[in-house]
């Protein structure tokens, strides 16, 4: 990390510059891999990032520099670079330190455990996995740790440290039969040490995505068209985070490139949904101590009721787009500036059950499981992948269906949903925009989305 008299140069100089605000980032982080390939380990890594951001404003300009040499002449040099001397420039504010409660606490540390213990792990993982049978054709297994220690600093006076730790599986499973394979995969992760991995119940989740991967295998093609989709818990919330989530990024709005840009306080869903965005959840994949520009995370209500009632925002999209900041200023590392982006984002609970759910439909999908995808920010338009799906006849479930996909806008499909389940639940997953990837968690109860089109063979 940087001593206080060389961040305190670095912002000197930029207000002195004619900088209305100026910002220093300091980033360590050591990370660790493991990576089993069919019982085999493919691959061990370690290692260590450091480096140092610089941001200044302008008026309406943003400009940012980043450097991993930490010799101040250099920092200096580029803090120069980065601004214009001009007239009636200012002073740093005095740097205090803010004091941070730590919500995330370590119970295992991470580097008292040997690399052997997270072989084993993975080893074992590997044999519940073979047990649905020969079907199972390939098992790959891995774990990552990153250990990441920040400090930030401002022209405003502001002086903050804080330490994540990020624990991660990833299992994934290809099974074999006649009608050819098919991959089932789950990637459960926390902010928190390695007590995350002592916990899991690795048996019951390698039996779970191998079933899931065996039932899928010999599975036939659905027939698309437009219908009644049951969408499951979990992972499914990806649709809402990426179609919906993100136009809600002041990113978007202070563009006028979201479909919500203009709808606060208006109507935008069905009455019987909620959706919030929560940074404080204790030891969530997604949640944090204080954002990447230093401030404290809180829980903001997105959708309240069916009413949009809130946006996500860091310093510049708050400025811009003219809200309050939400402590979502986020980034992967010291190499991007901020941005407004998700961390803990989900639809609330409802009043109905799963058996309800599926009992309104007479032929439709229960998408169990989704997949990967795509999406326009801009347009809310999408096109997710179904990992596990079933056919819905007469208010029951039917055979599984390989090949599903679901087409349509956020905005659009967001009205149509009219049953909300009891059964929330988040999943882990990472988020890719112009601040790099980020740790995000999405989540959803059970939907019912009264029609939607079904992309099929």
């Amino acid at each position: 990390m940087l001593s206080e008299s060389t961040v305190w140069d670095i912002l000197s100089l930029a207000t002195s510059r004619g900088a209305d605000f100026a910002e220093v980032y300091v980033e360590e982080s050591r990370h660790r891999g493991v990576e089993l390939l069919d019982s085999k380990i493919d691959s061990v890594s370690d290692g260590v990032t450091f480096g140092v951001g610089i941001r200044v404003v302008r008026g309406e300009e943003t400009f940012y520099t980043h450097s991993s040499d930490d010799a101040p002449e250099v920092l200096l040099r580029l803090t120069r670079d980065l601004t214009v001397q001009s007239a009636g420039g200012g002073a740093s504010a005095p740097l205090h330190p803010m004091e941070l409660t730590d919500r995330h606490p370590v119970r295992v540390d991470p580097s008292a455990v040997s690399k052997q213990d997270r072989v084993d792990m993975l080893r074992r993982l590997d044999g519940f996995s073979r047990r649905e049978g020969e079907g199972i054709k390939q098992v790959g297994a891995g774990l990552t740790e990153k250990k990441k220690s920040l400090l930030i600093a401002n022209s405003e006076g502001l002086w903050v440290t804080d330490t994540r730790h990020y624990s991660r599986l990833r299992l994934g499973v290809i099974a074999q039969k006649d009608s050819g394979p098919q991959t089932a995969a789950e990637s459960p992760g926390v902010l928190g040490g390695y007590e995350f991995f002592m916990g899991l119940d690795g048996q019951a989740l390698a039996e779970d995505v191998s079933r899931r991967a065996g039932v899928m295998a010999g599975a036939g093609y659905i027939e698309g068209g437009v219908m009644p989709v049951v969408l499951g818990n979990g992972f499914g919330g990806v649709i809402f985070h990426e179609a919906c989530g993100h136009p809600l990024e002041t990113e978007a709005i202070r563009k006028n490139s979201s479909p919500f840009a203009d709808k606060m306080g208006q109507m935008v869903a069905g009455p019987l949904l909620t959706a919030v965005d929560d940074g404080t959840l204790a030891n969530h994949w997604g949640s944090f101590n204080v954002d990447d520009e230093g401030m404290a995370p809180q829980r903001t209500v997105l959708i309240e009721n069916g009413v949009l009632r809130g946006f996500l925002a860091d310093r510049t999209g708050a400025s811009k787009a003219g809200v309050v900041r939400t402590g979502s200023g986020r980034r992967e590392s010291y190499k991007y500036a901020p941005v407004a982006r998700m961390r803990n984002t989900y639809i609330t609970a409802g009043p109905h059950t799963v058996e309800e759910i599926i009992a309104s439909v007479d032929y439709g999908l229960y998408a169990k499981r989704m997949g990967g995808g795509s999406v326009d920010p801009s347009t809310g338009e999408f096109n997710f992948s179904v990992q596990e799906g079933y056919i819905i006849r007469g208010g029951q479930l039917a055979e599984p269906v390989r090949g599903a996909t679901l087409i349509g806008k956020g905005a659009e499909v967001l009205p149509l949903i009219s049953m909300v389940g009891n059964d929330l639940a988040l999943a882990a997953g990472m988020c890719g925009a112009s601040s790099g990837w980020v740790p995000t968690t999405v989540g959803q109860p059970t939907l019912k989305i009264d029609r939607i089109l079904v992309g099929g063979r």
